[in-house]
């Protein structure tokens, strides 16, 4: 299930609402799958990390990134003018889109940190980062594991 219905993507978007209201109309079925396209493609990316897919109400962020990615499909099959340069703008927001989607799913140097729902403050995070161990020598390990097991390392 998409997080945004066409109703509430046609409000968030920078599109006018007659030409949403268009497109819709002469392919009924292309946005709303767009829609859920994209949303089964963010879950996919954060689920890594979050909890997702995520409840109601969704982060803003979240439903921002589905617009912005949306939005350039849309302006895709409508097709662009080679002219303007809101054409490229729009290019550019679902390129920074995903860029944040990619930035929020990584564990190791990602600086988002989605709440639950959006009505709340609790962190999303439900997954952490990749635990990992670097040890001196090949050997290092024994040398943890006999202080873990015996206290003082000493046999």
């Amino acid at each position: 299930m998409a997080y945004l219905t066409f109703e509430q993507w046609r409000d968030r978007t920078i599109m006018s609402s007659d030409e949403a209201g268009l497109l819709n109309t002469s392919f009924p079925a292309f946005i709303p799958a767009k829609l859920a396209e994209h949303t089964a493609w963010l879950d996919g990316r954060l689920r890594k990390r979050y909890a997702a897919p995520f409840a109601a109400p969704v982060p803003e962020i979240v439903l921002s990134w589905l617009e912005r990615l949306v939005t350039l499909d849309v302006y895709m099959k409508r097709g662009f003018n080679p002219q303007s340069e809101q054409d490229g703008m729009i290019a550019e927001r679902a390129k920074e889109a995903k860029a944040e989607v990619l930035e929020a799913a990584n564990s190791e140097t990602g600086l988002f940190d989605l709440p639950l729902r959006q009505d709340t403050t609790a962190t999303g995070i439900s997954r952490g980062g990749p635990f990992a161990q670097s040890d001196a020598t090949p050997y290092g390990f024994l040398d943890a594991q006999r202080e873990e097991v015996r206290g003082n390392g000493r046999w």
